[in-house]
């Protein structure tokens, strides 16, 4: 089971957010996107869970086409995207929030709520205390670790995480970083990591792509890029001196 996109573009409008975007996916990897603001990072992981349609190219999950399909369908094909800044309900409790992640498939699998629930707090017991509490009211890593599990409830073959990190702390960026490893090793689930945290990226990602203004401009393994001059000058905040790469 693999994850293939081929020549994949997509429009905002007049703009050009993706174009002719390449880029493939093996069972049980994680693969970081990595880029500035504005690169087509988040357009991407949108024209993969069905949010904006491609213009051109194609998308698919073994021999099975999600290209511009409705959303609700992307996740019953085994996709789920826990999007930028969380977007829990926030009026709701962290149980309903877990409910509505398997809205998708609740009529065929409304009897495996209460255990898969349970295997959502055996991974993130920090939500135990929460579970009939307002979301809204929890820490905003509580709320990235529920936007996670809510994501998981649909037990999707594909997980896209789009800047899981951004405004938390460093002990929780650890904590959601060994959360994507223990989804891969035990879920078997391929992993899209969207982060601006490049070090961090790169240091749980098997592989990552480097995009600017809607392109991948560089790919390889974690550490090919890790060590690369220019990801390291451009977003490592390494300079160059006259005895080589310096932290600045």
């Amino acid at each position: 089971m693999s994850l293939q996109i081929k020549n994949l573009t997509t429009y905002h409008g007049r703009i050009k957010a993706i174009d002719r975007v390449n880029l493939h996916i093996n069972e049980g990897e994680i693969v970081s996107i990595i880029g500035a603001n504005g690169a087509g990072k988040s357009t991407l992981l949108g024209t993969i869970a069905g949010i904006y349609k491609a213009s051109e190219g194609e998308i698919t999950i073994g021999n099975q086409s999600i290209t511009n399909i409705k959303g609700h369908k992307v996740v019953q094909n085994g996709v789920a995207l826990v999007p930028e800044g969380r977007q829990i309900f926030s009026s709701l409790s962290v149980k309903e929030n877990l409910i509505l992640g398997m809205y998708a498939k609740y009529r065929k699998e409304k009897h495996l709520v209460a255990s898969k629930i349970e295997s959502m707090l055996k991974m993130f017991p920090g939500l135990v205390k929460h579970m009939n509490n307002t979301a809204g009211n929890m820490s905003g890593g509580e709320q990235q670790m529920l936007a996670i599990a809510r994501a998981l409830m649909s037990d999707p073959k594909i997980i896209l995480l789009d800047e899981p990190s951004m405004g938390l702390a460093p002990l929780i960026v650890k904590e959601i970083l060994a959360i994507m490893e223990e989804i891969r090793a035990n879920l078997g689930a391929m992993v899209i990591l969207v982060e601006q945290n490049v070090k961090a990226a790169l240091s749980v990602a098997d592989r990552a792509y480097v995009m600017d203004r809607g392109q991948f401009v560089l790919e390889g393994s974690a550490d090919e890029l890790l060590r690369n001059p220019q990801v390291q000058s451009t977003y490592l905040g390494y300079g160059q001196d006259e005895k080589g790469l310096v932290e600045v």
